[in-house]
């Protein structure tokens, strides 16, 4: 099966099939924010504006990497960019490796023409550089979608269940670290739902990324995904096996803020509203990371995006106000939460 039919299932599947967590949630569940009868503040007062990476945000909000390379991507890419533009949201696009093998489907996933100023990432799997990605064709990829950055997804599970797998993921660590100090743009290390650990973002840290996005469980289940996709039974089963393996969202962001207080951290994995949003900056994020809600919206109509758009930042805003807390990097600081 080509890449690009693979992206047509993996879309389908996330919109048709349940592919989501069930024995396990993103762990903020298990925290809740201190509510300050008197913020001292005027709600008008309340501030989304942060900046990460180097750009200018208007709300600590990602549009996570979802898809491309389609004609139904190139839709859902085009509708996503043009709310991130109207917000100020960051945005990563879908896994670049199908434009590195057919580089004609590379209009799938170009938004910059429609987002000029937003914080846009480009997006390819690590385990590609054991497969004949190298440094000229990250830097291609960067250069032809005009990115500020270069994602590159960690997914051994997803790997190991996928029908077209590749599962050789020795010396990634090294080749992450040699292209991390090669590209002008940051790299960003993250994980597809199955989490990143302390112990991980320190590894990565040293090899030079630039910022951490965890990925955790809690959200769609990317071995339920592939189980769907199974060719045999026994693949099927494997990925109902590990159907809610990883880590939660909530202990990822505090293992690696434990390790490191000062890298630029991205939340995400399971995050569905903004009073989860503003738990998940409590805990230690700079900015929160949404796919599947995103995704829906945007299958739906550009006025579900704005819809959806619109109900977090009041969402995020008011979980600022009720903790007395005028930023997000205030809230961060504020330790305005207590674990259940």
């Amino acid at each position: 099966m080509s890449t690009q039919n693979r992206k047509d299932d993996h879309l389908r599947i996330c919109l048709q099939d349940d592919v989501q967590c069930a024995q396990i949630s993103n762990g903020l569940d298990q925290y809740r924010l201190r509510h300050q009868c008197l913020p001292e503040l005027d709600y008008r007062q309340v501030k989304l504006e942060t900046a990460f990476l180097g750009k200018s945000l208007g709300a600590p909000l990602l549009i996570s990497s979802m898809t491309g390379g389609t004609a139904q991507a190139q839709l859902v890419n085009q509708r996503l960019a043009e709310v991130a533009q109207a917000y100020g949201l960051a945005m990563g696009v879908g896994s670049g490796r199908v434009v590195v093998e057919q580089p004609e489907l590379l209009p799938t996933f170009a938004v910059r023409s429609l987002a000029p100023d937003i914080l846009l990432m480009a997006n390819l799997g690590a385990v590609q550089l054991n497969y004949g990605c190298g440094y000229e064709h990250c830097s291609r990829l960067v250069e032809s979608l005009e990115a500020d950055a270069l994602i590159l997804h960690l997914n051994p599970l997803q790997e190991c269940i996928q029908p077209e797998g590749n599962t050789d993921f020795r010396g990634i660590l090294g080749k992450i670290a040699r292209l991390a100090h090669r590209l002008p743009v940051p790299v960003v290390a993250k994980e597809v739902g199955n989490g990143i650990s302390g112990i991980m973002a320190k590894h990565l840290i040293e090899a030079g990324v630039a910022a951490i996005d965890v990925a955790g469980a809690g959200g769609t289940s990317w071995a339920k995904v592939e189980s769907q996709r199974a060719k045999q039974a026994h693949q099927y089963l494997l990925g109902q096996s590990f159907a809610d393996w990883g880590i939660p969202t909530a202990e990822c962001v505090l293992q690696v803020r434990a390790q490191n207080q000062s890298i630029p951290l991205i939340a995400s994995g399971g995050i569905r509203n903004g009073l989860e949003v503003a738990k998940a900056i409590a805990l230690g994020a700079d900015v929160v990371g949404l796919a599947w809600p995103f995704l829906q919206a945007a299958m739906d109509s550009q006025t579900a995006l704005v819809e959806l758009a619109e109900l977090l930042l009041a969402e995020l805003r008011t979980a600022l106000f009720c903790t007395g807390n005028a930023t997000p990097g205030q809230m961060q600081r504020s330790q305005c939460w207590q674990k259940l």
